[in-house]
Order: structure tokens, then C-alpha cells, then sequence
């Protein structure tokens, strides 16, 4: 379904948010805060619109996706990127290798959420920044009642002149309505043990930018690892000062 719609897929993408997907991607990058000489993990990076918009900081930037369709696409957009593509609940990288880990529109696609968060944590430095932006639920009833009727009525019509996969924009809708809130999306971030973590509603909610950090202390790092089934090695010791 993906590889069906890469070609399409950004100007499609700006239709149906109304132009507002530019500005969620801005308000992403934002969050990450990409530095110079960063090492940036981009998940479910589509065609590279944000990593490139990452990489604009002089970060390292590295795009994953599990739609070969899209990283062919990403790849012929935006040479200076590394592309690879792999599932988000097995990432192919080391532990503590990014500074940061961010994901736009992609954990909804994810078989296992808490699988991909808890990866998302493996790959992340001590220190390291987590930030999602994904599809959310307005806290406001009216306004979630008129974003519902978009989403039945609208979108497929937009969809149907747009992109080259029509159908897929069904289970776009599908995926967003099944999705949890706010709340319990930063309920199972905490669960995967970040600390920090805040949520930051845009558009009225119908999108949430969720934050984390990956902690420091050697001592939450620990309890982190025994949690998730991992044996914690002490540091080697440090040869004492004559």
C-alpha cells in the first residue's frame, strides 16, 4: 500500500491536512532540535521530507522505512541522506547510538507500538531525545465530531483526485479513529522508560507532539533494563590514583 503511493504522497499529504502538514513539520523539527554533528534517526521517514528538513542543522541524519517504495523515492530526492530500510520493532543500529529518535505519522502503522518505543529507547544515547508527532484525538466534542465527518466524508474525495491509491486513504482513516489519546500514548512512552515526557496538542489536537528523554542516572538506566528482561553490566573499574 505504501510503495503504491510514494510517488504521490507529499503533495498528497498537503491536501488533505490543508496545508498544515508543512507546519506540524516545522513545529517537529522544533521539538528535536537538531544540532550540528547530531547523529538523527528518523522513523518511518517516507520519502525524507523531514529528515531532510532535520539535516538543514548540519545533523547526520538517517532515514528509515519499511516501504521499499518509499525509500526508493526518498533516495532520489535527497541524495545527501542514508536511506535504510528496516522495521521500526527491529532496528538494525547498536545501542546508545542516536542523540536523537524522532517518528511523524508512522507509529499508528507500527504492528507493536510498545515493541518500536522500546527500540526507539535501545537505540537512543543516556541523554538522548524522543519526539512523535502522530494523529490525535481533539479534546474538544464538537470539534472531534467535525473532524470525524472529514475524515468519513471529505478526505476519500480528496484522496480519490490525488493520490495514486485512493483505497489506502480508508485505512488512514481507520488507523487514526483506533488510535489511543493523548494520555495513554504518553502512558506507554513512560512504559518503555523515557522520563520527562510531555505532550504538546497542535491543531486543536487533532495532532499531539509527544517528548521523552532517555535518563542518565546509572541507577534509572538499571531499573529501565531489569524491567525489559536485561541484564545491567557495571561499568569496568576505574584503576585508582597512586
Amino acid at each position: 500500500m505504501f510503495d503504491d503511493v510514494a510517488k504521490h504522497y507529499d503533495r498528497t499529504n498537503a491536501l488533505l491536512s490543508v496545508g498544515n502538514a508543512y507546519l506540524w513539520r516545522m513545529h517537529t523539527v522544533r521539538a528535536v532540535a537538531p544540532q550540528a554533528g547530531e547523529r538523527i534517526l528518523d522513523i518511518a521517514a517516507g520519502t525524507g521530507t523531514s529528515s531532510a528538513a532535520l539535516a538543514r542543522s548540519g545533523a547526520r541524519v538517517v532515514a528509515v522505512d519499511f516501504s521499499a517504495g518509499m525509500i526508493a523515492e526518498g533516495r532520489k530526492r535527497h541524495t545527501n541522506i542514508e536511506f535504510i530500510e528496516a522495521d521500526a520493532e527491529k532496528l538494525p543500529f547498536g545501542d546508545d547510538e542516536f542523540d536523537a529518535v524522532t517518528i511523524s505519522f508512522g507509529l499508528r502503522n507500527v504492528n507493536n507500538p510498545k515493541a518500536a518505543l522500546g527500540e526507539m529507547y535501545r537505540v537512543l544515547k543516556p541523554g538522548g531525545r524522543l519526539v512523535i508527532c502522530e494523529f490525535s484525538r481533539p479534546p474538544r466534542a464538537l470539534l472531534r465530531t467535525g473532524y470525524w465527518a472529514y475524515l468519513k466524508y471529505v478526505m476519500p474525495k480528496v484522496a480519490s483526485t490525488a493520490s495514486s491509491n485512493p483505497a489506502a486513504y480508508n485505512y488512514l482513516m481507520d488507523s487514526i479513529k483506533d488510535w489511543p489519546d493523548q494520555g495513554r500514548l504518553s502512558q506507554w512512552i513512560r512504559g518503555a522508560g523515557f522520563t520527562r515526557v510531555a505532550y504538546r496538542n497542535l491543531t486543536a489536537g487533532i495532532v499531539a507532539l509527544h517528548r521523552g528523554r532517555k535518563p542518565v542516572d546509572a541507577a534509572v538506566l538499571a531499573s529501565v533494563a531489569k524491567r525489559r528482561g536485561k541484564v545491567s553490566r557495571p561499568a569496568p573499574a576505574q584503576p585508582s590514583k597512586p
